[in-house]
């Protein structure tokens, strides 16, 4: 199944979607933080393909990523990890455009799918520079997933949620990836703007670390993306049952379904 038909059948049943972060790599036991994921009630889960130069990534999965780098990561040995892992939910691949250039996009794609990964995000690749690689992911039965910020202009905004496979992912705020005390405003705003553009799904990322920010985000969004958060924890030594403890309590709030408001909006 692709992996939007299954975040809109998970969403059709009512259910908020999670979609929590690993760094391909980052330990010996990176897999079974993945299936800790999965049992913690992850819908999907997306995996960092490490590259030396993460722009977009703030302090803690920039420093994920060297772990995974110095470990002797690469992109081969965790697409081989991923094929000989068993889930039940899809996973998304996320990476820079250079080690898809270096590959070529038909060949990366080719070796995403046979490695079980069904959906795609290259946040450095410019709209107007995916046409190939939106091709050849749709070739390779993987859904190319775009970024919205909450700077993108009406026009650019509409082109994006056409384009875009899978889900939307709304950035929550201008920046880089990290945890935050609070979820800027701008991120509700950024939903409201995507929802009359398109109905598939939008999922908030950037800075959501705390269960009752997860919560107040997808009150709005359809669902929320958990990076740094949980690396954090992986740096620091926490265990896979550790980290999915902590990511079962996001999973807990969102389903109680929590009253707009907890996750205390702040200004931009």
């Amino acid at each position: 199944m692709m992996l939007e038909d299954r975040l809109r059948q998970r969403r059709a049943a009512g259910r908020k979607l999670l979609m929590p972060y690993v760094t391909g790599g980052i330990t010996t036991t990176w897999l079974d933080q993945l299936r800790a994921f999965v049992e913690a009630g992850a819908d999907v889960v997306e995996v960092g393909l490490p590259f030396s130069d993460p722009t977009l990534d703030g302090a803690t999965i920039q420093e994920a990523t060297h772990r995974a780098l110095a470990r002797g990561a690469t992109t081969r040995r965790i697409l081989d990890d991923l094929a000989g892992a068993a889930t039940d939910v899809p996973l998304v691949a996320s990476t820079y455009y250079n080690l898809v250039l270096h590959a070529g996009p038909q060949r990366f794609c080719a070796a995403l799918r046979d490695a079980g990964v069904s959906g795609l995000i290259v946040p450095d690749l410019p709209l107007g520079e995916a046409d190939e690689l939106a091709g050849s992911a749709a070739s390779a039965g993987i859904d190319l997933v775009l970024l919205a910020a909450p700077t993108t202009p009406p026009p650019r905004l509409a082109q994006i949620a056409e384009r875009s496979r899978g889900f939307v992912y709304a950035v929550s705020v201008m920046g880089t990836t990290g945890e935050r005390t609070t979820v800027a405003a701008s991120a509700g705003a950024l939903v409201d703007r995507l929802r009359p553009t398109t109905d598939r799904p939008v999922l908030v990322g950037f800075g959501i670390s705390t269960a009752e920010q997860a919560a107040h985000v997808a009150s709005t969004a359809d669902g929320v993306v958990v990076g740094a958060a949980l690396m954090r924890r992986v740096l620091d030594g926490a265990s896979p049952y550790d980290v999915g403890s902590y990511l079962a309590r996001m999973r807990r709030a969102l389903d109680q379904d929590l009253p707009p408001g907890g996750g205390r909006w702040t200004r931009a």
